[in-house]
């Protein structure tokens, strides 16, 4: 006796066309510039609440004036005032994820074109005294 097969499930709904959005509809130069951006808001928003994390487990609380147990606000508020003082050391933890990101990018084309470069054929030899083009 033969059965029927069970009917198909439908399709799980897609999201209506105005919400899609994904990287590969923007142009190479949007997602460099959105990867860019992400790495820069990193260093300015995310970074000095890492530093206050890794220095509040090894080195102690942070301490700021009286207040000797001030959280990771305190901290953010201070560099933040670095920042609009224009002190090298804060800046330099804000750029240091882009920096990162640039250095990691530059050795990985790095070792793309290396091999490149081992492999290209040498050009021909020619014998001393013959112009370039003669071939005997």
């Amino acid at each position: 006796m033969a059965t029927t097969p069970p009917p198909q499930a439908p399709p799980p709904p897609q999201p209506p066309a105005r919400l899609r959005w994904s990287l590969g509809r923007l142009s190479p130069l949007q997602r460099e510039l959105l990867l860019l951006a992400a790495a820069l808001l990193v260093g300015l928003v995310l970074m000095p609440f890492l530093i206050w994390l890794a220095g509040n487990r090894v080195l102690g609380p942070y301490t700021h004036g009286d207040n000797l147990h001030a959280g990771p606000w305190a901290l953010f508020a201070d560099y933040v005032v670095g920042l609009a003082h224009g002190s090298a050391v804060f800046w330099m933890v804000a750029l240091g994820p882009l920096a990162v990101l640039l250095l990691v990018r530059g050795f990985l084309r790095l070792l793309r074109v290396v091999p490149q470069l081992r492999s290209a054929p040498s050009p021909p030899e020619r014998a001393p005294g013959r112009p370039p083009g003669s071939l005997r």
